[in-house]
């Protein structure tokens, strides 16, 4: 039994002297020389310039997408009258005249009716004109009797004009006889309000519109600056517009006009940016955020904010002189803007500096310090 015991402990100890063996032989060996840059490393590294910018300064600001006012139509009723249909719905695409809307008017009725017992009238004091012209110059009737009747023609001729002209103001060629008449786009575009539905009584003196046309091409940004921010923002400035509809993208454009009274209800100065739709991806009402920039009279040493590296509440750049010799450098920043960083020290202009991958080459470079 003792024999089987010291075996056991012997077999134990020879095990234990193995498993340490093998793990000494797996513990990595630290290299020796410089820390270098492999042929795979090299490819998936980008190296740019420390460099001396002016200073943006940046103003961050929530606007919504408007149509551009300038670029619309908006359309009225031309008589009174029941809706009696709604071709349309909001946000559709029309074409210039197409029918928006049909409506069965009294109004209209009344001017074709009108039309038609002036056409009569006029029909009958030509008659009436040219029986007396032929006996006139037979010398059977007198002169006086020929000018009346050309009188009475005249009279029925501006009378039926008159109406003509009527039913040409509120829509000629839109109105038929029986009291319909079409509501038509005036342009293309895209209908950005709809006001009316089918079964809605409209009057000519209606202060709202029906319908409003844009083209949508170009669009508007409102956007709302408080009093301590007015001082940031003057027309030409450069805007850079963004939304949650296309994340990652970008619209730019300027500042078209600052107004020059605060909102009474909420105490803001409202700016607006005009820009390009010319793929139609900014919808009106969308919401957006939109940042100024402007250069100040200060200049600084600026890096990509890719070069960036952040570690213990520190940043850290790598600095690059060829691919053995590397260096890690602790860098205080000023602000930050955009894809730019503006640095106070850490980097000097022209030093280069790895602005691609920069955290996977700081964890490599530094496990081999």
């Amino acid at each position: 039994m003792l024999l089987s015991l010291k075996n056991c402990f012997v077999l134990t100890g020879a095990a234990l002297l193995l498993l340490t063996a093998c793990e000494e032989k797996k513990a990595p060996e630290k290299k020796e020389g410089p820390f270098c840059l492999s042929d795979s490393m090299q490819h998936m590294i980008t190296i740019d310039s420390a460099k001396i910018c002016s200073i943006d300064d940046e103003l961050h600001l929530s606007g919504a997408v408007a149509f551009d006012e300038n670029k619309v139509v908006k359309i009225f009723p031309n008589s009174s009258g029941h809706v009696a249909e709604v071709k349309v719905t909001l946000g559709d695409k029309v074409i210039a005249g197409q029918v928006l809307a049909v409506i069965k008017s009294a109004d209209v009725a009344g001017n074709y009716n009108d039309l038609s017992s002036a056409e009569a009238d006029v029909n009958i004091t030509k008659r009436q004109l040219d029986n007396q012209e032929a006996l006139y110059k037979g010398g059977i009737s007198s002169q006086k009797e020929y000018e009346e009747a050309k009188q009475n023609h005249d009279k029925a001729m501006a009378a039926r004009n008159k109406i003509q002209s009527l039913i040409t103001i509120n829509g000629g060629g839109n109105m038929q006889a029986g009291g319909i008449y079409y509501i038509k786009a005036p342009i293309s575009g895209y209908i950005v309000e709809k006001k009316v539905n089918a079964g809605n009584f409209i009057r000519p003196d209606m202060t709202d519109n029906m319908f409003t046309v844009s083209d949508l091409k170009e669009v508007w940004i409102w956007a709302n600056v408080f009093e301590a921010d007015i001082s940031k923002v003057k027309e030409g400035y450069d805007a850079r517009v963004s939304t949650l509809a296309y994340p990652g993208k970008d619209f730019i454009g300027k500042i078209d006009k600052v107004s020059n009274v605060l909102d009474p209800n909420n105490k803001v100065l409202r700016i607006r940016i005009k820009l390009s739709n010319k793929d139609f991806l900014l919808k009106p009402e969308m919401f957006t955020n939109v940042t100024i920039s402007n250069i100040l009279n200060q200049t600084a040493v600026c890096i990509p904010t890719t070069s960036l590296v952040e570690e213990n509440s520190k940043t850290y750049v790598i600095l690059y002189n060829n691919n053995c010799d590397l260096k890690v450098s602790e860098v205080e920043i000023i602000k930050k803007t955009g894809e730019k960083a503006y640095i106070k020290s850490g980097v000097a202009p022209g030093q280069k500096l790895l602005t691609h991958n920069a955290l996977l080459i700081y964890d490599e470079f530094t496990d081999n310090q």
